[in-house]
């Protein structure tokens, strides 16, 4: 079953989402609209019982598409805003155990949909993780920046936030960026595994306990998102990050 860029698949009461955009599965308004459409039917259904996000190919999510997202019209930025807190948000307190299978790369709005997530994966081939936002001039709307500060350590969100440079497997382990490393074979089926401990927790307590955990921020991200009071609705990418963006896709690194 799939929705265009979005593709989902049920083992034993676990959702495989796998994101389906060749060749970087890169974010745009597509594809957050598609996987809102498979979230929604997830939730509803009342047979899954945890999920599991991961990518096709070779990298998990390269971020925001950088050959069209920075030249959108002004509407359709605001509502790429506006759809980014959507979702990150919804993932963030879904009431489902989540558990991201993070194949390869995982950069940018990709590294932000892993760390929505309740246990992080990665892979022991070499893969880029970390922002790039401030090295491409793209500032962070609110429920984004929320996840980097209450996911990760102080230090760690101010260096990946403000100094932009990714990392690998080893170093995002070290550092609680991920949980877990698997050989590439077995990151997937490590995931599911994990998802299915998951599932056979209590299913409404565990919602309740993961709002609590995540209290502070799905409050600021809502009350964010219900007075439309996140700046970036006004001026998201400007001028400036359209050559930033356009000169990292075509930096050899």
């Amino acid at each position: 079953m799939g929705t265009g860029t979005v593709r989902t698949e049920t083992f034993d009461e676990i959702a495989i989402v796998t994101l389906n955009k060749p060749p970087v599965n890169a974010i745009d308004l597509t594809l957050i609209h598609d996987a809102e459409k498979c979230l929604k039917s997830i939730e509803e259904d009342g047979k899954t019982l945890a999920v599991v996000i991961t990518g096709s190919g070779k990298c998990f999510s390269a971020g925001l598409d950088l050959k069209t997202v920075p030249y959108y019209s002004q509407s359709e930025q605001r509502q790429m805003v506006e759809d980014l807190n959507r979702i990150v948000a919804w993932l963030y307190g879904f009431p489902l155990p989540i558990v991201t299978a993070i194949n390869g790369h995982a950069i940018a709005g990709g590294f932000i949909l892993a760390m929505s997530s309740d246990y992080r994966i990665g892979t022991s081939s070499s893969c880029k993780l970390g922002v790039t936002e401030s090295r491409v001039g793209i500032p962070f709307p609110i429920s984004t920046m929320e996840v980097m500060k209450g996911e990760l350590a102080p230090a760690v969100s101010r260096r990946m936030i403000l100094v932009g440079h990714t990392i690998g497997s080893e170093e995002a382990l070290s550092q609680g960026v991920l949980d877990e490393i698997q050989t590439p074979d077995n990151v997937l089926p490590r995931a599911i595994a994990v998802a299915k401990d998951f599932a056979s927790l209590p299913s409404e307590a565990y919602a309740t306990i993961k709002r609590q955990l995540r209290a502070e921020a799905l409050a600021r991200m809502e009350d964010a998102m219900k007075t439309a009071s996140d700046p970036l609705l006004r001026t998201w990418i400007t001028d400036e990050g359209r050559v930033a963006s356009a000169k990292h896709l075509a930096s050899p690194d």
